[in-house]
């Protein structure tokens, strides 16, 4: 960690990548730490299997933690065998064994079921800190679609997905301009002023920013643990896509964050009309 570059949110970019900084740590970190890690770079793996399912010959994003020829052995070992092949989390066999089923369906977005599944996953990792961070994003993005959701006048419960206090809460009292959330997370009175920016670029920048802090201020007191490094590596990533984004591709990706659970076909069609 005292070897790492200072990082900023308002870098122009990272100094190390993603993919630098995994191939730095992989000949000096502890393997106990490595494997509390490899629920970080799942992520990309459960994004690489949904491109892969679509287009068999689709590029993939190299921050997994597998490759290409595992993630074939994961389909059609899935399809064909129907079992589940044990270096994954039983999860993706099942969405993969799954997926011709479910991809004709109204209302069935892959990518949208594949990141819940994850997300739930991620947050049974044996780590507080962790655990807490992805159930915070979890959180972040429902209170997000059911901001929006209430705005336009559509059935709540139809988009919040997951469980826990915050989902329950905001089901609970669905009229309440903060879900009746402030009270319990600090977090909540910062995103609810976030949500209310007009410009969409300056709105993401503003979600980043509690999220940064929030990363800040779990690690303040512990600079060189694994939670330090964890916290790095979600700062830098956060650097790595705002650096890669330009400004039309920057306000498309606040519709994203809103719709990512959702997926943009489920508006519903007398909203369409008008």
């Amino acid at each position: 960690m005292a070897s790492l570059p200072d990082i900023q949110l308002s870098d122009a970019k990272p100094q190390l990548n993603i993919l630098q900084l995994k191939e730095e740590m992989a000949p000096v970190i502890d393997p106990k730490d490595e494997q509390l890690l490899y629920y970080y770079f799942l992520r990309f793996d459960c994004e690489n299997l949904v491109r892969l399912l679509a287009n068999p010959e689709a590029e993939i994003d190299e921050r997994g933690n597998f490759s290409r020829e595992q993630y074939e052995d994961l389909m059609r070992s899935a399809r064909e065998l129907n079992f589940n092949v044990h270096r994954f989390p039983a999860f993706m066999s099942i969405f993969a064994r799954e997926y011709p089923y479910n991809s004709g369906k109204e209302g069935w977005f892959a990518r949208d079921a594949m990141m819940l599944a994850y997300y739930e996953y991620a947050c049974t990792v044996p780590n507080k800190m962790m655990a807490r961070w992805y159930q915070l994003n979890l959180d972040i993005q429902n209170i997000l679609t059911a901001l929006i959701a209430r705005k336009q006048g559509w059935q709540i419960s139809n988009y919040v997905q997951g469980g826990g206090p915050v989902v329950e809460a905001i089901l609970e009292h669905a009229n309440q301009h903060d879900f009746d959330l402030a009270g319990d997370f600090e977090y909540v009175k910062e995103l609810m002023h976030c949500a209310d920016t007009e410009d969409p670029v300056e709105k993401e920048r503003e979600i980043d920013a509690l999220r940064w802090n929030w990363l800040e201020e779990q690690t303040f007191l512990e600079p060189f643990d694994i939670n330090a490094l964890f916290s790095y590596l979600a700062r830098t990533e956060m650097l790595e896509r705002w650096s890669l984004l330009d400004v039309e591709q920057g306000k498309n990706r606040f519709t994203e964050i809103i719709e990512s659970l959702r997926g943009s076909a489920k508006v519903p069609e007398e909203f369409i009309r008008k």
